[in-house]
């Protein structure tokens, strides 16, 4: 059987910027068993599989290792996708997920991800979580993901985590974040637990971030970087118990694959 597959870069308007994700368009499900093996055949952060056709697409999002409740660029990789090609007219789309129905909207070349807010708790600085950085955050809280929170961007940039011990804490991912020099805040993300040791931008992160940092900030919008090598570009604001999360997307490629079913 052979399904179209795209792989887009997310949160950038360049080529080789963002974070790469693979787009799988599907007809209905295939097994679970053979979702996760094209994820690992893919060996990018996220694969997005979903099914066009219904006012509300199935979506779902793969690791090379894991199947996961929420992703922000695969989701706007998937937007980007139909948009582009199967939906050129439309201004709204509308995808049915494990974390409900999430709604990207377009406004010429950015989009706009409508994701839950998921604010965290405080919690004890640990030892682990300090070992794991390799440096002391001021503060860390808990949601989905370990929050933790310097003082200035050239810590997060700086850092060097060790990826054995963070996959060691009982945490999905931890999140590194700072206030910006030329934006509100800055952030790294890691998850070598889930099979991403670093990934480039995390849209799903920000709905932990922005509750934070408005709060702190006083402000419902914020311009946010994500610190890794490819870099990523996010605009944000809170909204009562959602967080909308824009950025652009560029193709990479597109293609088919080869599956026996």
């Amino acid at each position: 059987m052979k399904f179209p597959l795209f792989q887009i870069d997310a949160f950038t308007r360049h080529l080789f910027g963002g974070n790469p994700a693979a787009v799988v368009l599907l007809e209905s499900w295939l097994p679970d068993a053979v979702l996760a093996a094209i994820a690992a055949e893919n060996n990018l952060a996220e694969t997005a599989f979903v099914i066009p056709g219904a006012d509300e697409i199935p979506l779902r999002w793969f690791t090379p290792t894991v199947e996961v409740d929420l992703c922000g660029h695969a989701t706007l990789a998937a937007a980007h996708v139909l948009f582009r090609h199967f939906m050129p007219s439309a201004g709204q789309l509308t995808f049915a997920t494990r974390s409900g129905n999430l709604v990207v909207t377009r406004d010429a070349d950015r989009l706009t991800l409508d994701f839950p807010a998921r604010p965290g708790v405080s919690v004890e600085v640990s030892e682990q979580l300090v070992s794991a950085l390799g440096a002391r955050p001021r503060e860390v809280f808990l949601a989905r993901d370990l929050l933790a929170i310097f003082d200035c961007e050239s810590e997060v940039k700086n850092l060097q985590p060790n990826f054995s011990r963070i996959a060691a804490l009982d945490a999905f991912a931890v999140i590194v974040s700072a206030p910006g020099g030329t934006v509100d805040f800055v952030s790294r993300f890691f998850a070598p637990g889930a099979g991403i040791p670093e990934d480039p931008v995390t849209g799903a992160a920000h709905c932990t971030l922005v509750p934070y940092w408005a709060a702190r900030l006083g402000k419902s919008r914020l311009t946010a970087k994500q610190l890794s090598p490819r870099g990523g570009d996010l605009s944000c604001s809170l909204s009562g118990s959602r967080v909308l999360i824009s950025g652009s997307a560029v193709e990479y490629l597109r293609g088919e694959i080869n599956v026996v079913v």
